[in-house]
C-alpha cells in the first residue's frame, strides 16, 4: 500500500516508476516558466471564442521567446512556499512535504523543508527526487530540450478563452518528436503579455509499461509583473495499482526581495526594520 513504509518490492518498483513520471512531467512544465471531479483534470468553464484576425504561429513563438528573455533578465530572486501532496481519488493524503523554495539568478535553487507527514517511502521515492531534479535542472546538471519553441512544437491556434482574470489565446501544441520531456496538449497564452497561463496535456511518449496514462495541468499567476506557477496537478494511472495524484501548491511568493534588500543603505534598512516593528 502507498501509505505503508514497509512496502513489497513490487510496490517500491511502482513508486519508482511513478516518481519518474512526476519528475518527467514536472520538468517540462517547469521549462515553460522560463517565462472539479477528482476523476478528471480541472476544467475551464468559459466558452471558447473566435480567434482575432492576424494572429499567427510564428508571432506567438517570437513573443514567447521575447517574454522569456525579458523575464530572465529581470527576475533576480524569489521565494515561495511549496506544498507537495500525493493523494488518491478519495482525497486521502498518502504523503505531504511543505517547504520554502528559494531561487537566486541565474541558476541556484534551494529547498528547505518545514514540515512533512505521511509515508516516508513515498516522500523518499517520489517527492524528494522530484524536488532534487528541479534543483539540478536549474543548475544545468540535467539538460532536456523541452522549451515551448518552434524547434520542438507546432501550434494550431483554435481561439481565445478566459482563464480566471486572464484572457488568452488557445493553441493545440503538437510535438515534433516523440520525447518524454515534450507533451501533447493545449496552451493558454496571455493576449497582452504573451506568457503561458495554463498548460494541460500528457507526455509525447509513453513513459513505461507500468504507467498506462499520465495527464497534467499547470496553472500560472501574475505576481509583481512576473508569471509564476500557481498550482500543478499530475494524474498517473498505474497498471494494477490505479490512479494517484500529485498536487503542488505555490503560495506566498516574495519576488526580487533579496535584490531590493541589498539595494538599501544601512540607514534605509534600519528605518525599514523600525517601521516593521511599529506596524
Amino acid at each position: 500500500m502507498w501509505s505503508e513504509d514497509r512496502a513489497t518490492p513490487n510496490a517500491k518498483l511502482t513508486l519508482s516508476l511513478v516518481a519518474a513520471t512526476f519528475v518527467a512531467i514536472t520538468m517540462f512544465a517547469v521549462a515553460a516558466t522560463a517565462q472539479s471531479s477528482q476523476e478528471s483534470q480541472p476544467e475551464l468553464t468559459a466558452p471558447l471564442e473566435p480567434l482575432r484576425p492576424g494572429v499567427a504561429e510564428n508571432q506567438l513563438f517570437a513573443e514567447l521567446d521575447a517574454h522569456n528573455e525579458l523575464r530572465k533578465s529581470a527576475l533576480h530572486d524569489y521565494t515561495v512556499l511549496r506544498t507537495y501532496q500525493v493523494i488518491d481519488l478519495k482525497g486521502k493524503v498518502h504523503a505531504e512535504e511543505i517547504g520554502r523554495m528559494e531561487f537566486r539568478a541565474p541558476d541556484k535553487k534551494t529547498f528547505t523543508v518545514t514540515s512533512e507527514k505521511g509515508s516516508g517511502l513515498i516522500r523518499h521515492k517520489a517527492l524528494n527526487p522530484l524536488i532534487s531534479s528541479e534543483i539540478e535542472a536549474a543548475a544545468g546538471k540535467e539538460h532536456h530540450d523541452s522549451a515551448i519553441s518552434s524547434a520542438n512544437y507546432s501550434l494550431d491556434l483554435v481561439g481565445e478563452q478566459q482563464v480566471g482574470p486572464y484572457h488568452c489565446f488557445v493553441a493545440v501544441a503538437v510535438p515534433k518528436r516523440k520525447d518524454k520531456y515534450l507533451f501533447e496538449g493545449k496552451l493558454w497564452i496571455d493576449v497582452d503579455d504573451y506568457a503561458v497561463v495554463r498548460i494541460e496535456g500528457h507526455p509525447a511518449r509513453k513513459l513505461s509499461f507500468w504507467i498506462q496514462r499520465a495527464d497534467f495541468v499547470r496553472q500560472y499567476q501574475k505576481i509583481n509583473g512576473f508569471w509564476l506557477p500557481e498550482k500543478d496537478q499530475t494524474f498517473v494511472q498505474v497498471r494494477l495499482y490505479g490512479k494517484k495524484v500529485l498536487s503542488i501548491e505555490h503560495q506566498n511568493y516574495v519576488v526580487n526581495g533579496a535584490q531590493n534588500k541589498e539595494a538599501l543603505t544601512p540607514i534605509q534598512e534600519a528605518r525599514a526594520q523600525a517601521d516593521v516593528g511599529v506596524n
